[in-house]
């Protein structure tokens, strides 16, 4: 029998692939195919990490807006539930104690005028009702010359004093009026900003 040797043939040819037995070029694939992995596993990461913050951020955006409108909805409440309490405070409190303030504001509006008025006495002119308490607020505290005239024109909150040529006048009825038409603008602002937001 005839020996027969093998041959041995380039079949990569025929499957069309390349068959590399170099150890240094199998370990650059094997790197640059980490790399490429490596590369697309840290975009992947960046890219799930940006879209986590933009929710993050949105999250928080409408939860911030939400307690903002909570915050305004329970301030407008409570302003609501003290409403009642204010107007009676300064439907009722507030000119009764501008009444007892009065006779004091006089006192102190007249005390200054004292060294200027040591020949010519002081016209005070008072609502009648008013006048009670002036005059004895004024009995108690000075000796000073005063002329106290009744005047029906006058509120309960009004006094007008005159020295001379020169007028002043007291007028707690109109900061009464004032204080109250403020508090009731505010109330109402209030009440605008939450119907049109």
């Amino acid at each position: 029998m005839a020996l027969r040797l093998e041959v041995f043939e380039d079949r990569a040819e025929e499957t069309g692939e390349i068959v590399v037995t170099d150890t240094a070029t199998i370990e650059d694939g094997r790197l640059a195919s980490y790399e490429e992995g490596y590369s697309a596993g840290w975009e992947d990461a960046v890219k799930a990490q940006n879209e986590d913050q933009a929710r993050m951020h949105a999250d928080l955006a409408r939860n911030m807006q939400a307690l903002g409108f909570t915050f305004h909805e329970a301030r407008m409440h409570v302003l609501r539930a003290i409403e009642p309490l204010i107007d009676v405070l300064i439907s009722r409190i507030l000119p009764e104690m501008a009444r007892d303030a009065l006779a004091p504001l006089v006192l102190e509006t007249l005390m200054p005028l004292a060294e200027q008025i040591a020949e010519a006495p002081v016209t005070l002119m008072v609502n009648p009702a008013s006048r009670p308490a002036i005059e004895a607020l004024l009995a108690q505290a000075t000796g000073l010359p005063l002329d106290l005239v009744e005047e029906q024109s006058l509120g309960d909150g009004q006094v007008s004093l005159r020295l001379g040529a020169a007028e002043m006048r007291i007028d707690v009825d109109r900061a009464v009026q004032e204080i109250t038409a403020a508090v009731h603008d505010f109330f109402d602002l209030k009440e605008q900003e939450l119907r049109h937001g």
